[in-house]
Order: structure tokens, then C-alpha cells, then sequence
């Protein structure tokens, strides 16, 4: 398999069509750490901004106009079938929680340990999608 380039966002990227791209900019890259790459002008006036963490990937897609549906709220028992949440792995969960509720966002599911010494929680985004936290095994 051919290498990869992790500053790319890897191989697994995760995109989110969004409707107020800056909220939700300032969530991924101030709050949960995400490292903004370059920007993408999309055709029809809209503009996809890439992000790493880690491994990983994820696009912001801002398509030019507002989208007149979203996701329903309540995360994965919201009752919708589909991408519902996404699990980003912090170095504390504890200490995200705290950037996340001082930046005024929902905190759905409190911190509770998944297993043993194994910290969890559920954040909301800006428009209401769930992240879900979690440390690494120690």
C-alpha cells in the first residue's frame, strides 16, 4: 500500500456539510485542537476547509447557500439512521469538556468511564452534531 500523507488529513477523512462555517471552524480548530490545511474553493461560491488530527481528516463544506435540511438533534438516539457521531481521541477528556462548556457548548452525555480508567463523553458542535470523547487506553 503507498504511502500516505498524514498532513493531507490521511487515510480517513470525515466531511461535514455545514451551515455557518465559521462557528463551526472555530469549534474544530480553537476547542477540539483540529490543525487547519488549506482551504478548497468549491465550485458555485462555496469553500471546503480541510483539518488533521492525528491520523485523520475533516472537511468542513460550506456549499454557498444554507442548506434547508439538517440532522436531527439527539445524536445517535435522535431517530435517524446514518453518520450520528464522531469519536475524536484527546489527551484528557475532563480538560475538553471544560474548553467545550466555556466556549458555550452542550455537553449530551457527561463524562462517565466507557471501561475502567477509560474516560467518555458526548459533545455537541456548533449545529448540533455529537462528538464523542474519549482518552487513550492507559
Amino acid at each position: 500500500m503507498a504511502d500516505v500523507d498524514l498532513s493531507k488529513g490521511g487515510r480517513v477523512q470525515v466531511g461535514i456539510v455545514v451551515r455557518d462555517l465559521d462557528p463551526m471552524v472555530a469549534f474544530y480548530r480553537d476547542v477540539l485542537g483540529f490543525e487547519p490545511l488549506e482551504d478548497v474553493d468549491v465550485p458555485g461560491g462555496g469553500v471546503l476547509k480541510r483539518f488533521a488530527l492525528g491520523g485523520a481528516g475533516l472537511k468542513l463544506l460550506h456549499i454557498g447557500r444554507t442548506p434547508p435540511a439538517a440532522n436531527p438533534p439527539g445524536g445517535p438516539a435522535g431517530g435517524a439512521s446514518g453518520l450520528r457521531y464522531v469519536t475524536v481521541v484527546v489527551e484528557t477528556v475532563a480538560g475538553t469538556v471544560a474548553r467545550c462548556v466555556a466556549a458555550g457548548h452542550a455537553v449530551p452525555v457527561p463524562t462517565f468511564e466507557f471501561s475502567p480508567g477509560v474516560p467518555v463523553a458526548m459533545v455537541e458542535d456548533p449545529e448540533g452534531n455529537w462528538v464523542e470523547l474519549i482518552e487513550p487506553h492507559p
